[in-house]
């Protein structure tokens, strides 16, 4: 009888873990028509916002969103990824794959989308 309790308040504390990392995904404007590929030296820094969603920054605040075409798991709680590629930019079906800071070192790879061209909304 004790076992019913913990599991409700594990099921309300994995759903108020989603509902923050969902507020985690700032508003994005659309800056343009989506691309496949965002050329290495375009980006200075990414944002992991969720399991399906990552921000690539590039200078003077310009950004490509990338939604995953499916959810990437692991990827929106470890918000570290990494990937290979010999042709010197990132492209719509290119793989990236979640790195984790403890436990078994990777984890899931998953596709990545077209680039997004956004303007971030301010936080």
């Amino acid at each position: 009888m004790m076992r019913l309790p913990l599991i409700a308040v594990a099921l309300l504390a994995t759903a108020a873990a989603a509902r923050d990392r969902a507020a985690d995904v700032p508003a994005a404007i659309p800056a343009g028509e989506a691309v496949t590929c965002v050329p290495l030296q375009q980006i200075r820094e990414t944002r992991v916002r969720d399991d399906r969603t990552i921000d690539f920054i590039g200078p003077r605040r310009r950004a490509w969103r990338n939604t995953l075409p499916g959810a990437c798991p692991g990827l929106g709680s470890e918000r570290q990824f990494g990937y290979a590629t010999s042709i010197g930019q990132l492209c719509a079906g290119d793989l990236v794959t979640v790195l984790y800071s403890s436990g078994p070192g990777r984890g899931a790879s998953c596709g990545l989308g077209r680039f997004q061209p956004v303007t971030l909304a301010r936080r």
